[in-house]
């Protein structure tokens, strides 16, 4: 099937591209690897279509005042490559190499996973992992919104009409910090059954920092602040233990993909990969005394 027709904008400038969403019925065309596919099933049918990229505005990351800025047009390959990324935030391209394959990574960008908000995509899981901030411009004015206040469930967002991603903002991780990503597959590329991500930064042979978010295991990805907070000064070899309760409260849909049980089993077997990992990370980035 083909698109019902619509009116094509490609705007120079953000003012530009939010008068053009100025409409009853438009939508954003970024990378296009969601919505053009819903348009050719006319799963929807926006009379009017707002191409975003060539905005100049959305693009670039760079370290600012103790944050990592990420523009919302970067493709996950720029994130992948992107030294200051692979410097700061290793743990972004270890996900990036986890997300469908290698048109879509070239194509998708970092505003369009978040603002489809699949519960499985890297993007969302890492936005909650590394208490990301997005950056909004819209008819009022421009706002910043917590990860966890704007994913709310499958395509719902905190997003309002007329309003554009710009950018996410992440806090730069302290010195020594280990980070991974691990995710279930039923192959290569396709949709994460579940996922973790992880942070871990050792105090000598105890943990004294710990971060843990789980995907796909729910409507949003969830951060596990219960196990951070058992894991605060626990020696890593406790891990196991704290994550044995990891899919307690959880409610995972039953889909093509996985049923909401097996989710539940993979829970704290994904939870103790990723902390295992980062921490054993962490102890390879400790100085040497």
């Amino acid at each position: 099937m083909k698109p019902a027709a619509f009116e094509y904008c490609r705007p120079a400038t953000l003012s530009d591209a939010l008068a053009a969403l100025d409409h009853e019925d438009a939508k954003i065309l970024a990378g296009g690897q969601s919505l053009v596919p819903m348009m050719n099933f006319r799963l929807v049918q926006p009379a009017r279509l707002v191409d975003i990229n060539g905005l100049v505005e959305l693009t670039g990351i760079a370290e600012e005042g103790g944050t990592i800025r990420i523009g919302a047009l970067t493709r996950h390959a720029e994130a992948a490559r992107d030294a200051t990324l692979r410097r700061c935030l290793p743990v972004v391209g270890e996900a990036m190499a986890e997300v469908a394959h290698v048109a879509i990574r070239n194509r998708g960008t970092i505003g369009g996973s978040l603002c489809h908000a699949d519960p499985s995509a890297e993007w969302p899981l890492l936005a909650m992992l590394l208490d990301a901030a997005i950056e909004l411009a819209g008819p009022d004015g421009a706002r910043t919104v917590p990860a966890g206040d704007f994913l709310l469930a499958p395509l719902v967002t905190t997003i309002e009409e007329g309003e554009i991603v710009v950018a996410v903002r992440i806090p730069t991780p302290a010195p020594g910090t280990g980070m991974a990503f691990v995710e279930i597959a039923q192959r290569a590329g396709d949709f994460a059954v579940a996922a973790a991500g992880a942070t871990v930064r050792l105090d000598g042979e105890r943990i004294a920092e710990v971060r843990l978010a789980l995907g796909g295991v729910s409507d949003a990805p969830v951060r596990l602040h219960a196990i951070e907070a058992a894991l605060a000064g626990a020696h890593p070899r406790e891990i196991e233990a704290a994550v044995s309760d990891a899919a307690d409260g959880l409610e995972p849909n039953d889909d093509m993909h996985a049923s909401a049980d097996y989710r539940r089993r993979l829970a704290p077997v994904l939870a103790r990969r990723a902390l295992e990992r980062a921490a054993e990370r962490a102890s390879n980035l400790a100085p040497t005394r």
